[in-house]
């Protein structure tokens, strides 16, 4: 590899993965000027083996998850001041070998970040167990509507960036969610994304596992929290127009009752009462919202 020409760093996140990881390790020298490993707390001998294989490792003696991982890493791919950084699991799922193609967009065809995605081929498409299948294409469909509208495969960790990608993308998850977030993030900043096809192999020992249910839950609440912040007009105020709407149809009916019968429903004032204060709310908090962003962005300055 010529450095001079790009440096690129392979990073991987580890967690009790003595077994996989000097493989793994010697696989993607061929394809990097430097192998990061991030030692999530791991209780075998991950650490050791990583070393012994030629990794810089960075060791957290506590477990403290995916998204602490993953941050770590781009922080570390910063601070060496990688051209372009690779992940890919440590467990042995992806194929080192596969690197090159996850570069190629990123070196031939601009493109700032790059997913390994395991349904572009049908070939691996079938290898994917169907209940992983359905879990991942359910958390792909909410994460389309909040970022890459053309993505297969949002839980691919097998991802290629370049620096313009590092240099913008700023994370804050801590878990699995973390996926999702670089992907709204790098929408967020117009990053161009693009995927290619990979290999994924499910054939091996004590690969990691995780609540479908949790999972899709914590993804759910990532996906509206950015939704909610990146357009509070939207999220919040239009609900609350909504909201208003039905309370006045409640009062009209409630006037309307009154003025052809003498009768005062109590129960449709109530109603009209309760849901027009929530749709005040709503709009209140989508102004509070907007105005909090925009002078965070600086759009709104003090005279």
């Amino acid at each position: 590899m010529n450095s001079q020409v790009s440096r690129i760093l392979v990073c991987i996140p580890a967690f009790n993965e003595a077994k996989n990881i000097a493989e793994v390790i010697t696989k993607s020298k061929k394809y990097a000027d430097g192998i990061i490993v991030y030692d999530d707390g791991s209780t075998d001998e991950t650490y050791e083996i990583a070393k012994s294989a030629g990794a810089t490792v960075i060791r957290n003696p506590e477990n403290k998850g995916y998204g602490v991982a993953i941050r770590s890493l781009f922080q570390a791919a910063k601070e060496q001041d990688a051209d372009f950084m690779v992940t890919l699991d440590s467990d042995g799922q992806h194929n080192p070998d596969q690197i090159p193609q996850l570069m190629e967009p990123l070196l031939k065809q601009g493109f700032d970040l790059v997913i390994g995605s395991r349904f572009l081929n049908s070939n691996d498409k079938e290898k994917v167990p169907r209940y992983r299948s359905f879990g991942i294409k359910t958390i792909t469909k909410l994460t389309q509507a909040a970022s890459y509208g053309g993505i297969t495969d949002s839980q691919s960790g097998f991802r290629a960036y370049n620096k313009n990608a590092l240099s913008k993308i700023n994370l804050f998850e801590d878990g699995m969610t973390v996926s999702i977030e670089i992907l709204l993030r790098a929408k967020e900043k117009n990053l161009l994304a693009t995927e290619v096809p990979i290999t994924i192999k499910y054939d091996i020992e004590d690969t990691s596992t995780h609540n479908p249910i949790t999972h899709g839950i914590g993804v759910l609440y990532s996906v509206v929290q950015f939704v909610s912040l990146r357009h509070p007009l939207a999220f919040y105020g239009i609900p609350g127009i909504a909201f208003l709407g039905v309370a006045a149809f409640f009062l009209r009916n409630a006037l309307h009752l009154f003025s052809t019968t003498g009768y005062v429903s109590t129960n449709m004032i109530l109603i009209s009462v309760g849901i027009a204060v929530v749709g005040v709310v709503l709009l209140a908090t989508a102004a509070i919202v907007y105005t909090l962003i925009a002078l965070l962005k600086g759009k709104i300055k003090y005279s």
